[in-house]
């Protein structure tokens, strides 16, 4: 009996360990993203220059950002509508820092937008605060429903079939007829019934438009049309394909009142169409913060004695963002900088930015050989945590990504920057901490003196180095170097401070407070033979890469052309000569298994689309680019000001898959239970 009861205890100890090893590894969560749209940098010794500065449209009383300069701003290209602007202005208390009572002033004027399926005309649109709404009514600005869906795309559903629109709101279609002409549709939200209807393919305009009633007072409101372009009947299945859709979120539309307030614009007018907002108060750009504008907008002023600060607007939804430069209307000759490419990487606390993007000698509508030219040259930035690491490191921006140069004076070997982050991070021995693209980091050991800790850096699960960190000496880092990164040996590859170690009774702990990392093991190497989309001749002097177009480059109408390496033209559906560049930055949807990095840089998230069918897969559906203006809707209260390390603090700490120092414990446990036994033999 004793026998058995000690091997039911070692058993039961065994299980107990692999049981917590299991259950560490399900100790994971993960942090949203968020794409940054900024608008251009101002830059001068005080508001004052920056208001004189011609550079900036300024002549002394004034400057202005509307969409053609500020990417996070409602703008429809094809039809050159923009709504909404920022304004600055020299009045009375502006000066320094500071701008005056009512001196930022916001404003926004309904404007009219194409449907994207072009027979229906014309549709009243606004921006407000960056975000797309239609008003609605076409003349009164203050009763607004946010834009869910704008589309031309195909769908086709059997009868049974539920089609998500989303934001709650779906469409269903309920039955065909036997003749195979009419479908019966219905409306939902939240899968309520709101409306439906019977619309033919045989008679009429095959449009049905959903109208509602008692819509912040308003009655007759239409919020949803649908174009049915076919029906089919057959022996086994009844099918409807719809080709057309455009929907508002009336269920949470808005009312603007002149008593609300917006962050720091707190003085609202509204006079027909247009509605205007400035700030009370005196409004202060504070060195080295984020200062609410209002409803999700801020400036972001630099750490800096210069006064040297941008706009932007921060999305949160997930979704794939256009994040533009300048529009450019006309053959002129142009030059896109960080400065007014929101696109191209931009140090705000250097005032660093190393991209240059020009076009010359266009003309029509084709770009002459070498008439498109991009130019980056590396430079240097501050690290995060300047106060512990010190100094600075090489930069490249390369095609709108951000990049350390291998070697500083060498352009043509780059490694994407995974993390450069000042936040504090506290691990038990054992405990693994994802750094992001594959890369972790391990607190091995703590030492019964509690002052060194054994750190290990993996690379998809598999040891990179190790080194023993003493916090009684040194400077507390670990410089992890590696060869032939891309033939270069004794590359630093990630940089740890280790704040402070604790040998408890119970946890051994090590506080991380500054990381910084590169992706050296996908680091490459440009050859002057490479091709990039339509740059194709490239050159390599040093610390700068110049890349330009060997053939001609054509701006097609109603066109997104290439330029290289996720870099895009959108032209204009226009006679008139309208463009932009732009790249793309996606925000996970929730399933981003990445949790640690910069703000600037985009996990590499697959984004689903918008719109699902329940039952049956959508055929002929295409996915839509997201409007950069198309979020969740307004909430009407201030928000907070956001953090910029949130998602960093947010940081997976997985349990190491091993049992780790736990271990030692039950071991210890097993040769008691098995010495009782020897012992009661």
């Amino acid at each position: 009996m004793k026998r058995f009861v000690a091997s039911a205890l070692a058993a039961l100890m065994l299980l107990t360990v692999f049981a917590s090893a299991a259950m560490a590894d399900d100790n994971t969560t993960s942090a949203a993203s968020t794409v940054e749209i900024r608008g251009p940098v101002y830059n001068g010794s005080s508001l004052t220059d920056i208001l004189a500065n011609t550079a900036y449209g300024g002549n002394g009383t004034a400057i202005t950002m509307d969409a053609n300069k500020f990417a996070a701003f409602y703008y429809d290209i094809d039809n050159n509508v923009t709504t909404e602007s920022l304004t600055i202005k020299n009045v009375a208390g502006t000066s320094g820092r500071t701008i005056g009572d009512n001196g930022l002033v916001y404003k926004t004027t309904i404007g009219n937008a194409e449907y994207q399926y072009g027979d229906w005309g014309n549709y009243s649109v606004i921006g407000f605060f960056a975000d797309k709404y239609i008003p609605l009514k076409s003349n009164a600005a203050d009763k607004l429903a946010k834009l869910v869906l704008d589309s031309d795309d195909k769908y086709t559903l059997k009868t049974g079939d539920s089609l998500d629109l989303g934001d709650g709101y779906s469409l269903q279609a309920k039955q065909v007829d036997v003749d195979g002409n009419k479908v019966w549709l219905e409306f939902d939200k939240d899968g309520a019934y709101v409306d439906d209807e019977i619309v033919s393919t045989d008679s009429g305009d095959h449009t049905w438009t959903c109208k509602v009633d008692d819509v912040q007072g308003e009655d007759d409101v239409p919020v949803l049309k649908v174009h049915v372009n076919q029906v089919f009947q057959g022996a086994v299945d009844s099918i409807a394909q719809i080709d057309a859709i455009w929907l508002i979120d009336y269920a949470n539309a808005i009312k603007i009142n002149t008593d609300d307030e917006f962050g720091k614009l707190n003085d609202v007018s509204i006079n027909g169409p247009t509605i205007t907002i400035s700030n009370d108060d005196t409004f202060s750009l504070t060195k080295d913060s984020d200062q609410e504008i209002g409803q999700g907008l801020y400036f972001k002023v630099a750490d800096s004695n210069d006064l040297r600060f941008y706009a932007y607007k921060q999305q949160t939804t997930s979704g794939t963002y256009d994040v533009r430069g300048t529009v450019v209307s006309g053959t002129q000759s142009y030059t896109w900088t960080s400065d007014n490419f929101a696109g191209f990487f931009y140090d705000l606390k250097k005032n660093v930015g190393t991209e240059t993007l020009s076009v010359s000698g266009v003309n029509g509508r084709t770009i002459p050989k070498n008439g498109l030219n991009y130019s980056t040259t590396v430079s240097k930035v501050d690290y995060n945590a300047d106060d512990v690491f010190n100094g600075t490191y090489p930069v490249l921006g390369f095609f709108a990504q951000k990049y350390v140069p291998l070697k500083s004076t060498d352009a043509s070997k780059l490694a994407k920057l995974v993390l450069d982050s000042d936040d504090k991070y506290t691990l038990k021995t054992g405990e693994t901490l994802d750094l992001g693209d594959g890369y972790s980091l391990q607190a091995k050991q703590v030492d019964v003196d509690g002052n060194k800790v054994w750190l290990e850096l993996d690379k998809d699960g598999e040891y990179v180095d190790d080194e023993i960190v003493s916090t009684d000496s040194g400077d507390h880092i670990w410089t992890c170097e590696v060869d032939d990164v891309q033939g270069e040996d004794n590359v630093p590859v990630l940089k740890v401070h280790v704040n402070q170690v604790f040998q408890g009774a119970v946890d051994s702990i090590a506080q991380i407070d500054a990381i910084w990392l590169i992706d050296y093991a996908n680091a490459i190497k440009i050859n002057t033979d490479d091709e990039f989309g339509k740059l194709n001749d490239v050159s390599i002097n040093g610390p700068t890469i110049t890349i330009s177009n060997d053939d001609t480059f054509s701006l097609t109408k109603d066109s997104d052309q290439e330029i290289g390496e996720g870099m895009y033209f959108k032209v204009a559906d226009s006679n008139v000569l309208r463009y932009y560049p732009y790249v793309e930055e996606a925000i996970g949807n929730g399933t981003a298994t990445t949790t640690l990095g910069n703000t600037t840089s985009i996990d590499n998230t697959t984004v689903t689309d918008n719109m699902s069918v329940t039952s049956t897969p959508v055929v002929n559906s295409t996915e839509e680019t997201q409007d950069v203006n198309a979020s969740t809707p307004t909430n009407m209260e201030t928000p907070t000001t956001p953090d910029t390390s949130a998602a960093a603090n947010n940081t997976t700490e997985t349990q190491n898959k091993s049992p780790g120092f736990g271990v030692i414990p039950a071991v210890f446990g097993l040769l008691l239970v098995f010495y009782i036994v020897r012992k009661n033999r």
